[in-house]
């Protein structure tokens, strides 16, 4: 029989848990603050190790990628996993570790002398907001380990184990001078790759003096998408 004294008390109220018994809400004010933290430090881990947004500081890869001193410049994904499961292709746009005679032809001049000013520039990196470090360059790979590269033949093209690519990318600057200077056979070394800029022109690269091929170790990842600004959102060919 059911008890009288039980009447009219919902049968399915159960008795609170000990450790939710003294839980209070926290103030929104409170949270907010460990929402932000939490939600800076999953885009810090994402950047690291999956994939990164960097500045285009040049416009060496005009018209793929839009970037010059001063200006705007295209904000890419880097994919920063590819190349852990498969190899550089030719036609890729990397960004990498420019080696050590690499550094200063096209690095960004923007770095501040400022110890304070140099830690937000840094910090504005890792989250695309400011210019990446010196230290980084966007190309186009050409070539890969063990293939040979010159330019060019009688029709203005780069050749890979003598056979002329194919470049719809290129951009000539200067409309009245739409020739590539010309480079003798190079045999990329094994793992290293042959890098390029779109612009062809006005890019000193793998085919400037003292610079050539680049490691692959150095490679940090391929270019996918650009994400800002918006009326150039789209996929890196």
């Amino acid at each position: 029989m059911p008890n009288p004294e039980d009447a009219g008390q919902d049968s399915t109220a159960r008795p609170k848990k000990w450790w939710r018994r003294n839980r209070k809400q926290r103030p929104f004010w409170v949270e907010l603050p460990i929402l932000i933290v939490v939600a800076l430090v999953l885009a810090f881990v994402f950047q690291q190790f999956v994939a990164r947004v960097y500045t285009i500081p040049s416009g060496s890869m005009e018209t793929t990628l839009h970037g010059c001193a001063g200006c705007y410049g295209d904000k890419i994904l880097v994919d920063k996993i590819t190349y852990d499961f498969t190899d550089p292709e030719r036609g890729d746009v990397v960004v990498f570790k420019g080696p050590e005679t690499w550094v200063g032809s096209e690095a960004p001049s923007g770095r501040s002398s400022n110890a304070v000013v140099r830690f937000f520039q840094d910090a504005g990196s890792v989250f695309g907001l400011a210019p990446p470090d010196e230290r980084d360059f966007v190309k186009r790979i050409i070539a890969t380990g063990g293939q040979t590269v010159q330019c060019c033949d009688d029709r203005n093209r780069v050749l890979v184990d003598g056979r002329p690519l194919d470049e719809p990318y290129i951009h000539w600057q200067d409309p009245a001078r739409q020739w590539q200077d010309s480079f003798p056979p190079v045999v990329v070394p094994s793992g290293y790759v042959w890098v390029m800029g779109d612009n062809r022109n006005n890019s000193c690269d793998s085919r400037c003096e003292d610079q050539g091929p680049v490691p692959v170790d150095n490679i940090i990842g391929k270019a996918r998408f650009i994400v800002l600004p918006p009326g150039r959102w789209g996929t890196v060919d």
